[in-house]
């Protein structure tokens, strides 16, 4: 059996659960802590953290510390996973011993407080006792991180207080809008990631190309490397000759097109950072509004309304709109659908009236 929801607002036969929790149990502790002050911890990994990243795990473990901190003892090597070195990128497994050194504290002896997180709820596609898929809308980030004092995901656990277990199945980027899960339990965490990473979980894209794309172009295999620039800002480029680049693959199909500009649903085959807008803008038609791969001019044209005429739009143009995968309990093939915000659904409006008053 499929499951088929499309949209936010008026899906029949979904409400939204308010499961039993349970009050989360601390992770089991040895040796070191003292009342006198802050001091190493070591710590068991349990079943509730199984299988999360480090730097996750401590940023949980430790509310309040900054982030920066926590990822600078993670590079010292002052925390140490089974006695050990470890990245923050680090999955844990059960029963890892976690050594985590004292953490900066304010003098009131309690961790120091980060920015204040606005409690947010997002419109809600999907939401059972295993996992919520929201409509993310676009400008926002995902979760928090170097430039970014907060994002979804500390938004809404911000939200609901009483959840003792929210975590990003994937991630969109901050300029991207549209289908974004978020597992409630371990298990739909580990299972769902566990398809994205065989490829049978199927993530499907709107994007609004600059000019018109050769419909027999349907399949992208041009691997991609990630790097610094100069300024130390992370970015994404096409590697056809490099040996560094990691295979990856898109699938386009054409939805419209109109003399400028061309719609687009794009499969990715594989999850790399920017892929869509890297694939797309190596093929020569960038992602109309997309501030790092884009074209500029254009960009600056669509902000002021005289790309499409009477239609301003100051934004990306690349919307999560479909996403395929198992029920990470019962199996059940789950089918989602987010339509197209209001700007950019009056964007592909106004393309097309421009076209038939011609």
């Amino acid at each position: 059996m499929v499951q088929r929801i499309i949209g936010v607002k008026g899906v029949t036969g979904l409400t939204r659960k308010s499961a039993a929790f349970v009050p989360q149990m601390q992770p089991q502790v040895r040796g070191d802590s003292s009342a006198a002050g802050p001091a190493v911890r070591r710590l068991s990994v349990d079943e509730d953290s199984q299988g999360q990243r480090l730097d996750n795990y401590l940023i949980k473990l430790c509310k309040g510390v900054p982030k920066a901190h926590i990822y600078r003892v993670i590079r010292s090597g002052e925390v140490r996973v089974n006695m050990g070195r470890a990245a923050a990128d680090t999955r844990l497994a059960l029963g890892d011993e976690v050594r985590v050194p004292p953490v900066r504290v304010s003098r009131g002896g309690e961790p120091r407080a980060g920015p204040r997180v606005s409690a947010r709820e997002f419109p809600l596609v999907w939401e059972d006792d295993y996992l919520i898929a929201i409509d993310k809308p676009a400008g926002v980030a995902v979760h928090g991180g170097s430039g970014v004092r907060f994002g979804v995901i500390e938004q809404l656990r911000q939200a609901r207080p009483q959840a003792r277990f929210l975590e990003l199945v994937h991630r969109l980027d901050k300029e991207t809008s549209g289908l974004l899960l978020v597992a409630k339990k371990r298990s739909a965490l580990v299972a769902l990631q566990d398809q994205l990473r065989r490829r049978t979980a199927v993530k499907t894209y709107a994007a609004l190309v600059i000019g018109i794309w050769p419909a027999a172009r349907k399949v992208i295999d041009v691997p991609l490397y990630k790097y610094l620039d100069a300024a130390g800002e992370r970015r994404v480029r096409a590697a056809v000759d490099d040996a560094d680049g990691r295979r990856s693959v898109s699938l386009v199909r054409v939805v419209e097109f109109w003399p400028a500009f061309t719609l687009l649903d794009v499969t990715i085959k594989t999850g790399r950072t920017h892929q869509i807008r890297v694939h797309l803008a190596h093929e020569g038609h960038p992602v109309a509004g997309d501030p790092k791969y884009g074209d500029f001019a254009v960009n600056k044209a669509l902000a002021r309304g005289e790309a499409v005429p009477g239609q301003r739009m100051d934004r990306m143009f690349l919307h999560a709109s479909r996403l395929r995968f198992e029920h990470p309990a019962s199996g059940e093939v789950v089918e989602l659908a987010a339509h197209l915000p209001k700007e950019c659904a009056a964007a592909v409006t106004a393309l097309a009236h421009a076209r038939t008053s011609r």
